[in-house]
C-alpha cells in the first residue's frame, strides 16, 4: 500500500470544492426524497431552525461542556459507556450529544444521560462556527464514522481536543486513495485515536498517524455488557407469549431477512418467534404483517390474545437490546442486504447463539465471534433451517455456542477504561 508521509498530507482548493459540492447534492437531495420516504423526511424537518433552537437551549448556560457526536444509533452505543464514565467523574459539565441520523435522534432525544441532544447542522463553514460559539466544547469525542471536514477543521483551529473512539478502518476506505488528501487532514484534527484492531492502527502508520493512535478494542462490549449486568424486565406480557416453548428471537430485520426465515416461521408453530423490524414505520409493519400472517403486534397484545399465535412483531425502538434476553436462539438482521449485519453484541451477550447472513466481511466482530465458536453465517434459507432445526434440537449443541458467545463479549471488555484513563491523566 502507498505511504503517506505527513509532510504530503496536504488540501488541494480541488478537494475542498468537491466537498463542499459533495455536502450540497448530498444534502439537496435528502430534501427531494422527503416528499416520499419517511427518514429523509425527520432528517429535513429535524433540521428546520435548528441553529436557533441550539441557541435558544444554551441561553445562560455557564457550565462547561463536553461533546459527543455519533452518526446513528449504533454508534451512540458505542459511545454511550464512555459518555457515561464521563458524566460520573466530571458531573458541573454539560454533555451534549449530536446525531446524524433520524434512526439515533428519535430512538436517543429521550435519553436522560445527556443535558443536551440535537441533531448535527449540516456541516459548512458557518455551521461549524456557529455551533461550537454555541456550545463552547472543552472536550469532543467522534464515534467510529463521521469526517465532517468544516467542523473538524473549525475545532483544530480552535485547539480544542477531539478524541475518536471505536474507529475502524479499511482500505477502500477515502483515506488511502490518491484523492483522498482532504480526508487524511481531518485525520490530523484529532488529538488521539482509538481504533477497534491491530489491523486499523497498520492502515493508519502508512500515512506516518502512530504516535496517537491505541488499539483499544470496541466500546460497544462494555455497552452490552452494562445492559446485561444492570437488566431492566420487559413488561410480563413478553414473558407470557414465550411460555414454556423455544423462542427464536430476530433483531433488526430487514426483508430480506424476513423472507429467509418465513418458511421455517410458517412450519415450526411450536416454536415462538419475536421478530423486531430495523424500520417501524407503519408502513414496514403493515408489510411484516402481510409477511407474516396473523402474527400479533406488540402494541396491540393482552392477556386475552397474547397466547393466540407463534409470532410476535415488535412494532416500536427501544426493546431490542433486552429482548434477546428471552431467547434460545437469537438472528441478528442486516447480513443478507447490502449494507451489512447490525448488532450482534446485544444477543451474544446474554450467551444466546448468534445467527445472520453472509454480508458481514465489513464487521470484524462477526468474523471474531464466528471463530470463537458463538455464531454461524448462513448462505440460504436451506441453510438457515438446518441450523435452526439442529440448535433447537440439541441442547448440548445450542448450550455450547450459548457459553462461547458470553465468554467472547467477556473476553473483549475493558476499552472504554483505556479511553477514559486518556481522558482523565
Amino acid at each position: 500500500m502507498q505511504k503517506y508521509p505527513l509532510f504530503l498530507i496536504q488540501i488541494f482548493p480541488l478537494s475542498k470544492i468537491i466537498y463542499r459540492l459533495f455536502v450540497f447534492f448530498y444534502n439537496a437531495a435528502l430534501h427531494l426524497a422527503s416528499f416520499w420516504n419517511s427518514k429523509a423526511r425527520l432528517w429535513v424537518q429535524g433540521r428546520k431552525q435548528l441553529m436557533k433552537k441550539i441557541k435558544l437551549s444554551f441561553e445562560g448556560n455557564s457550565s462547561p461542556a463536553i461533546w459527543m457526536h455519533a452518526a446513528s444509533l449504533g454508534e451512540f452505543e458505542q459511545g454511550r459507556p464512555v459518555i457515561t464514565q464521563l458524566k460520573s467523574i466530571y458531573p458541573d459539565y454539560k454533555i451534549v450529544i449530536t446525531f446524524f441520523s433520524p434512526s439515533g435522534y428519535e430512538n436517543k432525544k429521550n435519553y436522560t444521560g445527556a443535558d443536551y441532544i440535537f441533531y448535527l447542522p449540516a456541516d459548512s463553514e458557518i455551521n461549524a462556527r456557529k455551533f461550537i460559539s454555541i456550545i463552547k466544547p472543552s472536550l469532543v469525542i467522534w464515534v467510529k464514522y463521521e469526517f465532517w471536514f468544516h467542523y473538524l477543521s473549525e475545532l483544530k483551529k480552535r485547539d480544542i481536543p477531539v478524541v475518536l473512539i471505536s474507529a475502524l478502518f479499511r482500505p477502500g476506505q477515502p483515506f488511502f486513495k490518491f484523492y483522498g488528501s482532504l480526508w487524511r487532514n481531518m485525520l490530523l484534527c484529532f488529538k488521539a485515536i482509538f481504533v477497534q484492531n491491530q489491523q486499523s492502527a497498520e492502515l493508519l502508520k502508512t500515512m506516518g498517524i502512530e504516535k496517537n493512535v491505541t488499539v483499544s478494542g470496541d466500546t460497544r462490549f462494555d455497552s452490552v455488557i452494562n445492559t446485561a449486568e444492570n437488566f431492566a424486565a420487559l413488561p410480563g406480557l413478553i414473558k407470557l407469549f414465550c411460555g414454556s416453548q423455544k423462542v427464536v428471537v430476530a433483531g433488526s430485520t430487514w426483508a430480506e431477512d424476513e423472507e429467509e426465515l418465513l418458511h421455517f416461521v410458517k412450519n415450526n408453530k411450536a416454536i415462538k418467534f419475536i421478530i423486531a423490524p430495523h424500520e417501524t414505520a407503519k408502513s414496514n409493519i403493515e408489510e411484516v404483517q402481510t409477511r407474516f400472517t396473523g402474527c400479533l403486534l406488540y402494541s396491540q397484545l393482552t392477556e386475552s390474545n397474547v397466547q393466540t399465535g407463534n409470532v410476535l412483531v415488535i412494532d416500536n425502538i427501544g426493546m431490542l437490546s433486552r429482548l434477546y434476553k428471552y431467547a434460545h436462539i437469537t438472528y441478528v438482521g442486516g447480513g443478507f442486504g447490502a449494507d451489512g449485519l447490525h448488532n450482534i453484541l446485544e444477543a451474544a451477550v446474554y450467551g444466546k447463539p448468534v445467527i445472520f447472513g453472509p454480508n458481514y466481511e465489513k464487521f470484524p466482530e462477526a468474523t471474531d465471534l464466528i471463530a470463537y465458536g458463538g455464531a454461524i453465517s448462513v448462505e440460504n434459507t436451506l441453510e438457515l433451517e438446518k441450523v435452526l432445526n439442529n440448535l433447537i434440537t440439541s441442547d448440548e449443541l445450542r448450550q455450547g455456542y450459548a457459553a462461547k458467545a458470553k465468554l467472547f463479549i467477556y473476553n473483549n471488555k475493558g476499552a472504554t477504561e483505556k479511553i477514559i484513563s486518556f481522558i482523565t491523566r
